[in-house]
């Protein structure tokens, strides 16, 4: 039975809808859209991680080049809401942009709004003064549900209107996020309630976590259960440092959960975060392309899915305090596909390879389990799904061991839709092969062939079909014709046999290089056929034009093509000079790439051919201009804190008690992102010897502490279970400091200033629904003088978000409470002439406290061209200081030079002005060490001519 979302009548939305409605359903086996069956296959993005909306479209473009026909979105409530009733939709949150630019592109939306939505991003999405609100999280707790009700009742119009019921791109809409661990019916039946009444009428879906235990279940059936539940796998683990992990964490084969539901995937490992900082390099190469021909092909046949979501596709980047502060750095690049700096990987070459055949092949829309062939060598398996209308047929073969090294050959007792054959296969242990049998492949007849297929189209008046195999490795294909046909190998070594009896033409190759074979007569329509290997495969791009499919070959990206009468135009990337290929329309006669002009050629293929330019080389400056100055005034006694916030109070909606009274967490008083500064005064007795301090910073921060302008030393703050992030139990001790206090600093009745510089590294997630998880505090939580008792008198300052932020443009996540964020240090237009002159960071002597340099440089790089750049920090990696770097105001995250292992930071166009002048301003935290910080210099991250724009 199929179950259909149709078109209901919903309130005007304020804008008009994108396009015509469709009608979204699905069954046991697919989502269908005008009751046609589509293959979802879909890649994470996250807009919150690259906050330069001109770069959305470059990274979705290469989304959609790379296969994918959709995306799955978390929208991040923090992200939106500086303060309770406060929402911000402009700029770098302008999520209306986002999906109109997903409709323009032809790409479905996966709109996944929480409220809860983990990603690693600080508070697991939920915002920092959501921990002042009375109730628990992620429950039907009064106070939480009037928030969250709130945060839906702004997004949920935004997604409404961009469903494709709607004309629009969003086709599931997906409630909270992995929900496990106390959980309630009430809430999940509410979320799915508001959804509805907010207009949302495709289907609703759940992402269940990571393996669909028993507890998730319940979100397939019964009461709370949404339609299409689908669940999370994770099968390398994030064990990045050991990149030759094989699936620790299981097979990675995604569970049905619902008999009337296709299986979906809801997140499917696409890359990991880096938990031990063995650098995101290494994170790729746990999940590359030998990961993923193993775990998404066994997945894709073993369970049936149909609708696949990767997490991540482009990963980007923690900017601000954006982070989660227990597993991230500022990077986010997650070993994806797609760099951090936009760069493609060999990993997109394989989602291509994947991406395009699973949205080419129609019928594996709907198939059953099916008998496996039977292979002869014990040591290869094979796992097999038929489509029951088509008879078509598709077989997993893989290694029994998945650790084996060396290949393995068999052959393959097969009863295929159109006979019974033996097939000879090879594979080693992280390889695996979806061979196809039986499929009506455009106008042919495809038998069986012991090639990938991945992709064909019907272009120029024939069939185009690119299969591939491994280089070095045989290959055969079987195709049927009612008499002989003609056959030209127009390109490399091509055997070829007919069997009358049958029909069968069988050709043998050995897959090297790429060899190109036309098939004529037979009572079909012209063929051509591309063999190729895992490589030269990689470089074709399939694009669909107004006149139909073109394949491009020999660019680095292929973006979008359009057809102009004879002329075939182009938006491509090119890495060097070299040649491209186009297959298009019979009439094609020419080709623009770009804007240039090509001089082509036709060749015996049928395609045009001529050469391309690559980027032009691209000199960045020096960074010589640098101007210096200490700061932390905060520290010396005579400051005037009388504007600060008094903190006086005795209660907190913290579950975890403070230490010592006045409460002094840091968002009680409404501080809740970067530093906070505290003052404590008191009448000193002459017999203090120790100050002794408590401060939950979140993973790897630090706090410093000065006693009447001297500085007495930093301390690492703790979290509250030091050990075990997942332990709601609280540290008894969480990080304490003690801190000597010199012989004769202070005198008997004298005042005594105490100042504390702390440091916040984003909020907990919520991932166990434990407010003594998300509610830990930040901040000092314990201050007590050894040999006094006398009270302290408590102020605090750092940078307020909500109604009283200043810099709206780029929001509560971008500066904490330093004296020269306070003071707009951080700003271009910041008076800085005053400042001392110095060649280089790297000439200076960093003292305790905070240290600010500032610098200038022009860029003008070739507008035809694009260009990532980067700012890298080099030098000793032992002395311990930790920079905020600004870009023309922008924090575009924090370099922990005794930390790593991140040294290269993207600096985003849009943020970076590629056409003008950039200040760069560093603001370095330091327990004081001989020589500063760096040195510091600008660098290419990629280089391509062409580029989105």
């Amino acid at each position: 039975m199929l179950t259909v979302a149709t078109l209901v009548a919903v309130p005007r939305a304020t804008a008009d809808p994108p396009g015509p409605a469709h009608q979204v359903g699905y069954d046991h086996y697919s989502l269908t859209v005008d009751g046609k069956r589509i293959f979802l296959w879909s890649g994470e993005f996250h807009y919150f991680r690259l906050p330069s909306p001109e770069l959305w479209r470059d990274v979705l473009e290469k989304i959609r080049s790379a296969g994918f026909n959709g995306i799955s979105l978390y929208f991040d409530w923090a992200y939106h809401s500086p303060a309770p009733g406060v929402y911000d939709f402009t700029g770098v949150r302008d999520v209306d942009r986002l999906l109109r630019l997903a409709e323009e592109l032809g790409l479905y939306v996966v709109a996944r709004p929480g409220p809860y939505i983990n990603a690693e991003v600080t508070g697991g999405g939920f915002p920092a003064w959501l921990k002042q609100v009375p109730g628990r999280g992620r429950s039907s707790d009064p106070g939480y549900t009037a928030a969250y009700r709130d945060w839906l009742g702004h997004i949920n119009p935004i997604i409404a209107r961009h469903q494709v019921t709607r004309g629009g791109s969003v086709l599931l809409y997906n409630v909270e996020n992995e929900y496990a661990v106390n959980t309630s019916v009430e809430y999940m039946t509410d979320l799915q309630n508001q959804a509805r009444a907010a207009g949302i009428t495709v289907p609703i879906t759940h992402n269940a976590c990571c393996d669909a235990a028993s507890w998730s279940s319940s979100w397939g059936s019964g009461p709370g259960a949404v339609q299409i539940p689908g669940v999370d796998d994770y099968p390398q683990s994030f064990e990045c440092q050991t990149p030759g992990t094989w699936g620790p964490w299981g097979e990675g084969v995604t569970e049905r959960l619902r008999d009337d539901a296709p299986v979906y995937a809801a997140e499917y490992q696409g890359g990991a975060i880096d938990l031990n900082r063995a650098g995101y390099d290494a994170c790729r190469a746990l999940t590359g392309p030998s990961y993923m021909k193993f775990f998404h092909k066994n997945n894709l046949i073993t369970s049936g899915a149909t609708a696949h979501s990767f997490y991540m596709a482009f990963g980007g980047t923690n900017w601000g305090w954006l982070g989660q502060p227990n597993d991230v750095y500022t990077s986010y690049d997650y070993g994806a596909a797609i760099t951090e700096s936009r760069q493609l990987t060999a990993k997109y070459d394989e989602f291509k390879r994947q991406g395009y055949f699973v949205t080419s092949v129609a019928p594996l829309t709907k198939t059953d389990s099916a008998a496996a062939p039977v292979p002869a060598n014990p040591l290869v398996a094979a796992s097999a799904r038929a489509n029951p209308d088509t008879r078509t047929q598709f077989v997993l073969v893989r290694h029994t061991d998945r650790a084996a090294s060396t290949d393995d050959m068999s052959t393959l007792d097969w009863s295929a839709p159109d006979g019974r054959y033996s097939v000879p296969v090879r594979v080693n242990g992280r390889d695996a092969k979806v061979l196809v049998a039986g499929y009506n492949l455009g106008g042919q007849r495809l038998v069986w062939s012991s090639s990938e297929i991945m992709t064909h189209a019907f272009i120029g008046g024939r069939d185009i079909a690119l299969l591939y195999g491994r280089s070095g490795e045989s290959g055969s294909t079987v195709l049927r014709y009612s008499d002989r046909p003609t056959v030209r190998v127009l390109d490399g070594a091509v055997s070829s046999s007919y069997n009358p009896a049958n029909g069968d033409l069988r050709l043998d190759y050995v897959h090297s290089g790429l060899a190109r074979v036309e098939i004529t007569g037979g009572g079909r329509r012209p063929v051509l056929l591309l063999l190729g290997t895992d490589e030269t495969a990689a470089r074709f791009w399939r694009l669909d034009t107004n006149a139909g499919p073109v394949l491009v070959n020999g660019t680095a990206l292929a973006r979008s093509a359009r057809v102009d009468g004879n002329t075939v135009r182009l938006r491509a990337d090119t890495e060097a000079d070299g040649e491209v290929e186009v297959f298009g329309p019979a009439s094609a006669r020419r080709l623009v790439v770009g804007v240039e002009a090509v001089r082509t050629r036709t060749t015996a293929s049928g395609s045009l051919v001529g050469r391309v330019r690559g980027p032009d080389p691209v000199s960045l400056p020096e960074l010589t201009g640098w101007r210096v100055r200490a700061e932390a005034p905060e520290s010396q006694p005579g400051f005037d804190d009388s504007h600060w916030t008094v903190a006086d109070k005795t209660s907190s909606t913290s579950p975890l008690p403070p230490k010592t009274l006045p409460v002094l967490y840091a968002g009680d008083y409404g501080f809740d992102y970067g530093h906070v500064w505290y003052r404590g005064r008191f009448t000193a007795t002459g017999a203090e010897t120790t100050v002794s301090l408590n401060a939950i910073t979140g993973k790897n921060g630090v706090y410093q502490v000065w006693l009447n302008g001297r500085y007495l030393g930093q301390a690492a703050g703790g979290t509250q279970a030091d050990t075990d992030p997942d332990n709601p139990t609280p540290n008894p001790d969480p990080g304490r400091g003690d801190f000597t206090i010199p012989a004769g600093l202070l005198t008997p009745g004298s005042s005594a200033v105490l100042s504390v510089l702390v440091e916040n590294m984003g909020h907990n997630d919520d991932w166990i629904a434990n407010d003594m998880r998300f509610k830990q505090p930040r901040g000092l939580i314990g201050a007590s003088v050894t040999g006094s008792s006398v009270p302290i008198a408590w102020r605090i300052q750092g940078t307020r978000g909500g109604r009283d932020l200043v810099d709206t443009e780029r929001g509560p996540l971008n500066n904490g409470g330093l004296f020269g964020e306070r003071a707009g240090w951080y700003l271009p237009e910041a008076p800085d002439r005053s400042w001392t002159r110095i060649a280089s960071p790297a000439a200076g002597s960093l003292v305790p406290g905070i240290t600010w340099y500032r610098d200038t440089f022009r860029l003008d790089l070739p507008r035809d061209q694009d260009v990532s750049v980067g700012l890298r920090f080099g030098g000793d990696t032992t002395r311990p200081y930790r920079v905020l770097i600004f870009l023309n105001g922008w924090n575009i995250g924090k370099y922990v030079n005794d930390l790593g292992p991140q040294r290269d930071f993207v600096l985003p166009a849009g943020m970076l002005h590629e056409h003008g002048e950039n200040t760069l301003a560093l603001a370095v935290v330091s327990a004081g060490a001989a020589g500063g910080p760096g040195p510091v210099s600008l660098m290419a991250l990629g280089n391509q001519r062409g580029g989105a724009r």
